[in-house]
């Protein structure tokens, strides 16, 4: 499509949006009285407009019914991750048994840790993305020492070339290659959360299986956003959060995703709770945990009823949207604000985009790395009206969520820009 640069062309947008009418289910925050310009679905989504109603209703089992609400009622909490499985599975690209709503992300991630990181004494290695978010960092590090190793040697970490934000996919391969006699585990961001480039999961995955290790991903910043083929492209593993494109709220509950070739191998190690054991002997109270099929096996503790209620509400939207519609659309949007941006640029604005031009290895995010006035600009673009996210040292991550921004707020975040940066001189 060919952009234009005028208001009324992104009113045309909008008009001709066949999404448009989501926008209205949900609540966007008000500053000065008026809508926000809300781009920062990649930090926490926007409550839809009927998450109430679907806690009001768990409240009414629980009064309704009391511990019998387990058992009873229309989605008794028994069952309450089936609810789940079909609508993920179409999320992540996997099939329903692959998947489960459960914990928390970091949570999940130890947990498949348990099962996917087996070092030896020569095969220990892990080669991650430099720069992933701070969880990953973390969970990597404190797994390396937890089987006695030293983290600075057991961490190997694929860096961008000298002068590039980005990484690009043959040095990720040439890095696995390298190691592949040490290797023990590749686990990678789908998408970086600070720059915003979606790696090449396939080809990162093929490139790990062919050196010996199990390869995962932490989908937090891809799952709702990208669309992603678990299944199809042979990961072991994944996990990822619901609150950010999945719109579930603040510490909304995590998900994992097991390759059934796994899912179906009950000698696989992992930490085991009374959730995971076979559904219809569960209330049986034996010893000996025998886990239930597929990725429900590593369920820990039973579903957190509350929390969960809200992500079924945001899944009802996906499922009937698609994330096939909801990527023709995030491409088209990122895509004109990447054209309004650099419009402003050939006319002497320094706004400098470190997300991949490629849409293909991009999702709805573009990150800007600032100068040195770039936290005014920050506060100033705030102050107006504008809710996005800034992440030290000089970078503005800018997020245009299909299901319910509007390219008009993108229009009139550009404008803000240039405004601010005016203003500052």
């Amino acid at each position: 499509m060919n952009f234009e640069t005028h208001l009324e062309f992104a009113r045309q947008l909008d008009e001709n949006d066949p999404l448009k009418s989501y926008r209205a289910q949900f609540i966007i925050p008000k500053i000065n009285n008026k809508p926000s310009l809300y781009f920062c679905g990649n930090s926490l989504g926007l409550q839809p407009q009927k998450t109430r109603k679907y806690l009001e209703n768990e409240l009414d089992q629980w009064a309704t019914y009391g511990v019998e609400g387990h058992f009873k009622g229309d989605l008794p909490w028994m069952y309450y991750h089936h609810f789940f499985s079909e609508k993920v599975a179409k999320v992540v690209g996997a099939k329903p048994s692959e998947v489960v709503v459960m914990n928390t992300l970091s949570t999940n991630l130890h947990l498949m840790m348990v099962s996917f990181y087996r070092p030896s004494a020569t095969r220990y290695k892990i080669i991650m993305e430099g720069g992933a978010f701070p969880s990953d960092q973390y969970a990597m590090e404190t797994q390396a020492r937890f089987h006695g190793f030293d983290p600075a040697d057991a961490i190997i970490e694929a860096k961008p070339r000298a002068g590039e934000e980005c990484l690009r996919t043959e040095d990720i391969l040439d890095l696995i290659e390298q190691h592949k006699d040490e290797l023990a585990l590749v686990m990678f961001g789908g998408v970086n959360y600070y720059t915003g480039q979606w790696f090449e999961m396939e080809k990162i995955t093929k490139a790990g299986h062919a050196a010996g290790a199990q390869v995962g991903f932490d989908l937090a910043h891809a799952a709702g956003n990208v669309p992603v083929k678990l299944h199809d492209w042979n990961v072991d593993f994944a996990v990822w959060c619901s609150y950010k494109y999945m719109n579930s709220g603040p510490g909304g509950p995590g998900g994992v995703f097991v390759h059934e070739r796994h899912g179906n191998n009950p000698n696989l190690p992992r930490f085991a709770g009374w959730w995971g054991h076979q559904e219809k002997d569960r209330f049986k109270m034996k010893k000996g945990f025998i886990p239930m099929e597929g990725a429900a096996g590593w369920q820990l503790s039973n579903a957190q009823i509350f929390s969960m209620a809200p992500h079924l509400s945001s899944l009802e939207i996906f499922d009937e949207v698609g994330i096939d519609a909801l990527r023709k659309k995030s491409i088209q949007m990122t895509n004109y604000l990447d054209f309004l941006i650099e419009d402003q640029n050939k006319k002497g604005k320094t706004f400098n985009i470190i997300t991949p031009k490629d849409s293909a290895q991009r999702g709805c995010q573009l990150s800007i790395l600032t100068g040195e006035n770039g936290k005014s600009l920050f506060e100033y673009i705030s102050e107006k009206g504008v809710i996005a996210d800034w992440r030290e040292p000089n970078v503005i991550r800018l997020a245009p969520v299909p299901l319910y921004n509007s390219y008009e707020d993108v229009y009139q975040f550009v404008a803000l820009l240039v405004e601010a940066e005016e203003a500052l001189g």
